[in-house]
């Protein structure tokens, strides 16, 4: 049995680092491993208990980031029916990085909204995203 497309996923530690003026917070520079390219850059806000599923990129690659507050990304694999969960933000500041082909949603966990960064590698167009409701797939949003 090959390796489920869910390892390709990367997750990063960032940095934030505290400052007497306000914290710099680390996203990506173009010589970490995860960097993709450049395509465009885009920010989205969701706001809590809010859930934009499912979608999946076909050419983008992402490297997401939540600078403010809190979000669950959750993963699907058509091949082995399987799902990957992680949650990033305040708590833990990380980037996860995704390549192209694979299902994914997200919940907002933080109140009123939270941030997230999208650092891919070409710019957002519509012929490469396939999108379907959430009740196409067997994921209970409610869970902790």
């Amino acid at each position: 049995m090959g390796m489920s497309v869910l390892n390709t996923i990367k997750i990063t530690s960032l940095s934030r680092i505290s400052t007497p003026n306000g914290d710099v917070l680390h996203a990506l520079k173009n010589d970490d491993k995860e960097f993709f390219g450049f395509g465009e850059a885009y920010f989205s806000w969701i706001n809590i208990d809010t859930v934009k599923a499912w979608k999946k990129h076909n050419a983008m690659s992402m490297n997401l980031i939540v600078p403010y507050g809190n979000v669950r990304f959750v993963f699907y694999d058509e091949s082995t029916d399987n799902y990957r969960v992680e949650e990033i933000g305040d708590k833990r500041y990380a980037r996860l990085s995704v390549p192209s082909g694979i299902w994914f949603g997200f919940k907002g966990l933080f109140s009123p909204s939270s941030l997230i960064l999208n650092i891919a590698n070409i710019k957002h167009e519509v012929y490469e995203v396939q999108k379907l409701a959430q009740t196409n797939f067997n994921y209970d949003w409610s869970l902790g």
